[in-house]
């Protein structure tokens, strides 16, 4: 039986020297104990021999890494365990990818429980100021407890580190504390009666916590995983979760049934253009007096409700035309069209057909966004045909302007505004044949029509169709 005694609980550098003298010994796992420190145990035997000639045997790196952090573990056994794969590694090179071996899974299991401690220790660390803010020639110095789950302070310090390279800092915990100020540095570890008390942003981190506690998405059961309460006594926040939590259901009905909310004026002033000035009854002269001539616009009652009105966006002479429904939330907001899920999705299928964003002039066959109120969203409300024929002077006056050879048409309300008629997307989809002013009309698909689909599989078919339609109606120009 061979005894090896580490420096301390992570100390890696000596479990790796030692596993590799006894590894070239071919000293097999039961005959080894390990141990930290001083400690000694009844059968504890000899030192390790001194190795042979080296071998030429090494571990591989995803061996290394994982024992890097495996090592940080709290089980006594981890150490045992690593050898042990140590050991198994030279008659089985590829056992770090079997992910079945018992061995390995337990190691990875480890090195995540390790992972997730050390996120804690950076997600529920609250450090408390303890130098005296009036003091002008005070450092500003703060100090925290915590009690890690796993030996993770000497690497987890680093973060803290980054952020508050300025300032002092310690971090006590019933292990080892670190210490900042200019130079890291760690001492033993105290008890919980040396834990800061209370400093003047306790409260601000309450009023903080409560503004941003959203009650229509509370999970008490995952938000104990992913904040356990043998945290929560050094968080200053966390005195106020039982109440926010049992308060939760009846905020979110509040929530619901509250007026609906407009954007402000300062919203609406901050994404209106700048006028342009256009004659009544004059047809705008090209795509800036569009865009401006839109603001005033009041062909139909969609304006009321809707932030601004959303022109078309592309290059004034683009040989290809997309017009979709209407704006989306985002786009109402930001008076751009096509920024939106559906639009992201829209850019990417671009992109895989080989269609260059630049060539196209992409808009919507209606300008204003049309919703309904819910609580403080607003949620999409498809245009009605007068709509959809009060809108379609602009539409028209783009076109004219533009000029495009190819009009592309998706979904079924662009179908209506493009053709001037209504549509079935799912049995005419494909070429249309030539529109008002000469243009070549093409139908297919809305992109949020994919966004809706139920699988993944429906989806990813789908989106290969739509990607085809783009590519055949840019050949076409």
């Amino acid at each position: 039986m061979y005894a090896v005694r580490l420096a301390s609980e992570i100390d890696f550098e000596g479990w790796r020297q030692a596993a590799r003298r006894l590894r070239l010994a071919d000293i097999e796992p039961p005959q080894v104990v390990w141990r930290v420190g001083e400690e000694a145990g009844l059968f504890d035997g000899a030192e390790p021999p001194p190795p042979p000639p080296d071998t030429g045997f090494s571990a591989p790196r995803a061996f290394v890494e994982l024992a890097q952090g495996v090592i940080l573990h709290r089980d006594p056994a981890r150490f045992e365990l690593l050898y042990r794969l140590l050991w198994r590694l030279k008659a089985e090179p590829e056992l770090m990818a079997v992910a079945t071996d018992a061995d390995v899974a337990a190691a990875q299991l480890m090195r995540k429980q390790v992972r997730d401690a050390e996120h804690k220790m950076h997600a529920f660390l609250r450090f408390r100021r303890v130098d005296e803010p009036d003091d002008p020639e005070a450092v500003e110095t703060y100090v925290a407890w915590f009690e890690p789950a796993h030996h993770i302070v000497e690497r987890g310090v680093d973060f803290f580190v980054h952020r508050m390279a300025n300032l002092r800092f310690s971090i006590l915990t019933p292990e080892v504390c670190a210490h900042w100020n200019g130079t890291l540095s760690f001492s033993p570890g105290v008890d919980g009666s040396q834990a800061p008390p209370e400093d003047a942003l306790e409260e601000d981190w309450r009023v903080y916590f409560a503004s941003i506690f959203n009650p229509a998405r509370v999970n008490a059961e995952l938000m104990a995983q992913h904040m356990p309460r043998r945290y929560w006594k050094n968080m200053p926040e966390a005195r106020l979760i039982p109440e926010l939590v049992s308060r939760a259901k009846g905020r979110t009905e509040a929530m619901v049934q509250a007026p609906p909310t407009v954007p402000s004026a300062r919203v609406r002033r901050k994404a209106a253009p700048a006028e342009v000035p256009v004659a009544p009854g004059d047809a705008p002269a090209d795509l800036t007096q569009v865009a401006a001539a839109l603001q005033a616009c009041r062909r139909c009652d969609l304006w009321r409700d809707a932030t601004q009105g959303v022109p078309g966006e592309g290059p004034g002479d683009a040989p290809l035309m997309f017009v979709g429904e209407q704006p989306g939330d985002m786009e109402d907001l930001k008076g751009r069209p096509f920024i939106g899920p559906a639009g992201q999705l829209f850019n990417r299928a671009l992109a895989e057909a080989g269609v260059p964003r630049e060539a196209a002039y992409v808009t919507n066959a209606v300008k204003h966004f049309k919703h309904e109120p819910r609580g403080k969203r607003r949620i999409h409300a498809k245009p009605n045909a007068g709509e959809v024929k009060a809108c379609r002077w602009w539409l028209e006056t783009e076109r004219t302007l533009v000029k495009p050879k190819v009009i592309v048409a998706l979904g079924a309300t662009a179908g209506l505004s493009v053709f001037g008629r209504s549509v079935a997307v799912t049995r005419e989809r494909g070429v249309m044949g030539e529109v008002e002013g000469g243009a070549l009309g093409f139908l297919t698909v809305h992109p949020s029509f994919l966004l809706r689909l139920p699988d993944e599989a429906s989806k990813a078919a789908e989106f290969e169709r739509f990607v085809r339609d783009l590519g055949e109606a840019y050949a076409l120009m």
